[in-house]
């Protein structure tokens, strides 16, 4: 992007995560201290083998946090700028893809489902690309709705004559 180039639209989508790294580590503090506890009260009653699994459970919690959180680490940036429309996919791995549409002929379409789930894709001369698929479906709507509106401002910004007809 050049030094002269307006942004008129941008938009960093990222996954939501409700438990902060604070939370995570106060959780793990307390079923750590729990299982502890409770591995003393068996160990004194003479049933020591259950001790490994209270461990067992507390790591397996312990790797599904992690597994969410690496995940949380993708993200979609959706970028309107002078005659491009672009999106930018950063995966768990740090990779980049770059889509790049004309926005004059874009179209997006919230494919709804019966099930109250729905799908977002960004279609244009052939190319359709799935976005936001791992926000919830009313964030999808809503970005629906919000891509459209600033597509529609951007079109409008491009042939000011079509406001007076």
């Amino acid at each position: 992007m050049s030094a002269g180039t307006d942004i008129f639209f941008e938009r960093v989508l990222l996954p939501h995560r409700s438990l902060p790294p604070r939370g995570f580590n106060m959780l793990m503090l307390c079923l750590g201290l729990v299982s502890l506890a409770v591995g003393i009260g068996f160990v004194t009653i003479g049933a020591w083998p259950v001790c490994g699994f209270f461990g067992l459970d507390v790591l397996a919690i312990y790797v599904a946090f992690r597994l969410s959180y690496r995940s949380a680490r993708q993200r979609e940036t959706l970028r309107l700028v002078d005659d491009d429309f672009t999106v930018e996919r950063v995966n768990i791995y740090g990779e980049r893809r770059v889509w790049l549409f004309q926005p004059f002929w874009l179209r997006v379409i919230l494919e709804e489902r019966p099930d109250e789930s729905n799908r977002l894709l960004v279609a244009s001369h052939g190319k359709t690309l799935v976005i936001a698929d791992f926000l919830g479906a009313p964030m999808r709507r809503e970005l629906a709705g919000t891509l459209r509106g600033a597509l529609a401002s951007w079109r409008a910004a491009l042939n000011p004559a079509c406001d007076d007809l």
